[in-house]
């Protein structure tokens, strides 16, 4: 029970006082990169997805 309670201080006192934490202002820029590569990525794969499914359909005659 001992060595659980000490591991739990260590990790309480590893993560107040060696982490370090970013800026609100780095959060938010990193967040904001993090959408609009999502968003361009989605829009690769819309892009992509309706290519092959033009192709195919054209390649069956459906269209």
């Amino acid at each position: 029970m001992k060595k659980i309670v000490a591991y739990i201080k260590d990790a309480y006192n590893e993560l107040v006082y060696k982490v370090s934490w970013p800026s609100k202002e780095e959060l938010t820029s990193s967040t904001i990169i993090v959408m609009i590569a999502s968003l361009i990525i989605a829009v690769i794969v819309f892009v992509m997805d309706s290519l092959f499914e033009w192709i195919l359909k054209f390649f069956y005659g459906i269209l």
